[in-house]
């Protein structure tokens, strides 16, 4: 059974073994700007929208230059409800452009626009990181779970982050439901890719079935 599984967890990193962040075209850094861009995806991706939606969004309002909190909160509201319009994020465009200026501005003032100080603040406790992540508007549990797992490929204190959605995934393609165990059955893959193919079997069940026929 052990090998079989290590075939599954193969076949699906193979497939998709890509973080949200390394598709939204964030080259992550432990530096200012990217950890922004990140927290700023993982407000997107935790609405109920798909996550090609979200993933286009962030482009968009990185290329509109909405890529760090100053640019962001300076920004008027209509210029980002147009580029959060551009990407798709149509559904939740007016409401999400107040919480990303609020956001913004939240960020700058307390944490002088640099997600690391929230991270010292947290004394590396991540449930600590992830209840002042939620702090932000717009970013509940589901978001501080998706910036978490995103992020622990530079946070190591946050590895291995395995949220309840990557466990969701595990279980549909027969997997354990056990971080070290889908740790070690995932051999040297990082556990921020693991993450993020789990979730992806997780919240599309064409690409668990796809996988299962891969592996079998």
């Amino acid at each position: 059974m052990s090998r079989d599984q290590r075939r599954v967890v193969r076949a699906l990193v193979d497939a998709h073994g890509q973080t949200y962040a390394e598709e939204a075209g964030i080259r992550l850094k432990d530096t200012p700007q990217p950890l922004y861009r990140l927290l700023v995806l993982a407000h997107l991706l935790s609405a109920r929208i798909s996550s090609s939606i979200a993933v286009a969004t962030a482009r968009a309002l990185h290329e509109a230059g909405l890529r760090d909190p100053r640019r962001m909160a300076d920004a008027d509201w209509q210029e980002r409800v147009d580029a959060l319009g551009r990407g798709g994020y149509r559904r939740y465009d007016e409401r999400t452009a107040t919480q990303l200026g609020d956001g913004a501005t939240l960020l700058t003032e307390r944490w002088g626009g640099d997600l690391r100080r929230l991270r010292k603040e947290a004394d590396g406790e991540v449930p600590e990181m992830g209840r002042l992540i939620q702090e932000f508007p717009g970013v509940g549990p589901t978001g501080a779970d998706i910036f978490l797992r995103e992020a622990q490929r530079v946070w190591p204190e946050a590895a291995p982050y395995l949220d309840r959605k990557a466990l969701r995934g595990a279980e549909r393609l027969g997997l354990p439901d056990d971080p070290d165990r889908l740790l070690d059955l995932a051999g040297t893959t990082e556990p921020a890719v693991l993450a993020a193919a789990l979730v992806r079997a997780s919240v599309d069940k064409e690409v668990a079935r796809d996988i299962l026929d891969r592996a079998g």
